[in-house]
């Protein structure tokens, strides 16, 4: 094609290292086998090649020309529409296999690229070739479309395209990657065995091997033999692998010796696979032997070598051997990678060579590498703090941020935990409201939660420190995250009330009513006692009222200067319901107030809710001074008030003394309530009263001359039985 202006550069997919020299920071030494194919990938087309130099040498004002270039664009950017068809056809006309390859290249859609791909042959713009094909395989099996892959394989021959190995091999280690083994071996036993080489071989044991077919592989490996194939050292090194892998030590020793005796020398993976074998059975010092075996025989370690032994010699216990391990790698000019340090850091912790592992850390920052394993950072930081080293653990956080490492909740809590114990509350508190000002605690990634033990010493400062809004508005984050904490409650409650917002306090005492959290009584008396100093004895109340909905039982002094607070307040009723609370509790005490609110209950007309608090004080064993209340409710000329007392002195069989009763009658028959009067008279005289009363007369006179001739007649035969009968003595108090 005359014009590619600018070529991607061509990066062959299909053999990557299993496992190359230098360790990846995103592989696990374990996760793969510790080789490198022997296999180098297939070189582009010549013309490919040409291309790619041309395009390295043309200018950035031919970009806008490059159809290549516009047309990935465009696959990139837009969905597979008619419109867009049309448009590639007025880019490109013709394409040619270059052009085709790298914009297949070049597409990070694969489903766009599957479009174009199939396009172009359905519109009879292109026919693919071996490397269009290969190429679209390979990118169907990096995003798992196995189904497209396979179908596009197997439709080769319809094509009259011959199969090509590599093709097989890609997706064979797509089916090994999804760990679909049974699609693998199917699709390698359709490879014809003129074109099977030990590449295919090779992916097929990569793939058996990662899901434990060790009796599979072997078959497999004999098979290879019959077919007089010959192993490579990387099919060694993937065997060896495997069999570690699946913890056969004696079949991955017999693998090893079969590769000496073809002739076939170990090399640094070779070495790689078989001491961190050897590690993973505990065998230490076999590990070391060929840790210098390897190097006597001028094979120089790689990472991965001394990030093996470093591992293996951690797992053992032997930290300062791993130190030295560490030393040398970096003597012989080797740098350390993530997984080194993320190996090495925790056995320092566990060592407590705490010093050597604050050395590390400050190596990782210099050089900006982050461990794989974020975790390292919280067990370093605990071993810190648990050694008395704040400042080395507050350094530990400071290199999380400059690593660009998310810091958690859990991390701060640990610090700020551990600062309370020490009594350093004012650093404690800076490194809250850094937590609280970034809303750490709400990120839903935290894999580190902050714990009571680190919440409750700082929100307790806080709220003894008059800061409690402070210490709420940090607490309301933790609850977001479903934390429900009896004692963070209670100490804002005791804040709040003690600062003089009661009504912040409340709505906290409020919530954990709804929620069903237990609450603590002396928060509550204080909640109270911060009402009542406000004048608010109403709220008060109310408060008093959660109290006891919560179970707890207020003492005598809590229950009287709530009730004298509402009677100064001119709340009777309100203290009248505090003062039914307090009787229904067993609480028999401050009496002297009991009488006032019940005499204030009289004298304002609620004579019902009186008699009810009577009958309950006496239910519970405590009589009120009836003679008193009548006596001033006489004085105040409360006349309704003083006979409905009366009837219930006289139906409960009290005994009053009888001046009480003169004055009740002198009341009523002054206001002229004669019948009234009579009825009270007979219901003396029918429990055995005296009949001394001075204005019995003149009570049946009046009646007499209200035409109430039958009442007064009957009040007058009473009083003469009487007269012939002295009243008993019990029916009236000396």
């Amino acid at each position: 094609m005359a014009s590619t202006s600018k070529l991607l550069k061509w990066r062959p997919t299909l053999h990557q290292p299993i496992f190359s020299s230098r360790l990846s920071t995103s592989t696990s030494i374990a996760a793969e086998p510790l080789s490198e194919p022997d296999h180098s990938p297939p070189d582009p087309p010549p013309q490919q090649q040409s291309q790619t130099f041309q395009s390295q040498s043309s200018s950035s004002s031919s970009q806008s020309s490059n159809p290549e270039l516009i047309i990935t664009r465009m696959l990139n950017n837009r969905d597979w529409t008619t419109r867009l068809q049309n448009s590639i056809r007025s880019i490109a006309p013709k394409f040619d296999s270059n052009l085709v390859y790298n914009i297949l290249h070049a597409t990070t859609n694969p489903d766009q690229a599957l479009n174009f791909y199939r396009w172009l042959e359905r519109v009879n713009l292109f026919t693919h070739d071996t490397n269009t094909t290969l190429k679209m395989i390979q990118i169907l099996t990096r995003y798992s479309k196995l189904n497209h892959a396979r179908c596009i394989l197997l439709d080769l021959p319809k094509k009259n395209l011959p199969y090509d190995e590599d093709m097989f091999v890609a997706l064979i280690e797509g089916y090994g990657r999804a760990g679909i083994v049974q699609e693998a071996v199917k699709i390698f036993q359709k490879l014809d065995s003129n074109n099977k080489t030990v590449k295919s071989y090779d992916a097929l044991f990569k793939v058996i091997l990662r899901r434990g077919r060790y009796m599979m592989a072997k078959r497999l490996y004999n098979a290879m033999l019959r077919e007089g194939i010959e192993p490579t050292r990387h099919t060694y090194n993937i065997l060896l692998w495997g069999m570690f892998l699946s913890l056969r030590l004696d079949t991955a020793v017999r693998f090893y010796q079969d590769m000496k005796s073809k002739g076939i020398e170990p090399d640094v993976v070779t070495y790689n696979t078989l001491i961190h074998g050897y590690f993973r059975f505990k065998k230490v010092d076999e590990a070391e032997s060929l840790f210098a075996e390897m190097k006597e025989k001028n094979l120089m370690p790689t990472v991965i070598s001394y990030t093996t032994m470093l591992k293996g010699c951690v797992d053992a216990g032997r930290v300062d051997r791993a130190v030295e391990v560490f030393e040398e790698m970096k003597n012989s000019g080797i740098k350390p990678n993530a997984v080194t340090y993320t190996t090495l850091l925790p056995g320092l912790c566990d060592a407590d060579k705490l010093v050597e592992a604050s050395n590390v850390l400050g190596e990782m920052v210099a050089r900006y590498i982050a461990p794989k394993d974020n975790s390292v950072f919280m067990k370093l930081m605990n071993c810190q703090c648990e050694a008395g080293n704040l400042d080395d653990a507050v350094n530990v956080l400071k290199a999380m941020i400059r690593l660009s490492i998310p810091t958690e909740a859990g991390h701060y809590g640990l610090l700020i935990e551990n600062f309370c114990k020490a009594n350093v509350y004012d650093r404690a508190e800076k490194l809250l409201d850094k937590l609280v000002e970034k809303d750490i605690i709400l990120r839903p990634e935290n894999s580190f939660e902050m714990g009571p033990s680190a919440y409750n010493p700082m929100i307790e400062y806080l709220c003894d420190n008059g800061r409690t809004v402070k210490a709420e508005t940090f607490f309301r984050q933790l609850m977001k995250k479903g934390v429900l904490d009896s004692v963070a409650f209670n100490n804002l409650i005791r804040g709040h009330s003690k600062e003089g917002n009661p009504e912040s306090a409340l709505e906290i005492a409020t919530i954990m009513s709804r929620r069903g959290v237990p609450s603590d009584s002396d928060s509550y008396r204080l909640l109270i006692e911060s009402y009542l100093r406000k004048g608010e004895p109403a709220d008060a109340k109310i408060a008093l009222d959660h109290m006891l909905e919560g179970g707890h039982q207020p003492d005598s002094s809590l229950y009287r200067s709530v009730m004298e607070s509402l009677f100064e307040d001119g709340r009777v009723q309100t203290a009248s319901r505090v003062m039914k609370s307090m009787v229904e509790k067993g609480v028999m005490e401050n009496m002297d107030l009991v009488s006032k609110i019940l005499e204030a209950l009289f004298i304002r007309g609620h004579v019902e809710e009186a008699l009810g608090r009577i009958d309950l004080l006496m239910q519970n064993g405590c009589e009120p001074d009836f003679d008193h209340l009548l006596s001033i409710l006489c004085e105040k000329e409360k006349r309704i008030a003083a006979l409905r007392l009366l009837d219930f002195v006289l139906e409960k069989d009290i005994i009053i003394d009888f001046s009480n009763y003169d004055k009740v009658l002198d009341t009523l028959l002054a206001a002229g309530k004669t019948l009234n009067a009579y009825s009270v008279l007979c219901k003396i005289l029918a429990k055995g009263g005296a009949t001394d009363w001075s204005s019995r007369d003149l009570l049946i006179k009046s009646l007499n001359q209200e035409g109430n001739t039958k009442q007064a007649d009957i009040l007058s035969r009473m009083i003469k039985e009487k007269v012939a009968s002295p009243p008993k003595k019990a029916s009236r108090a000396t």
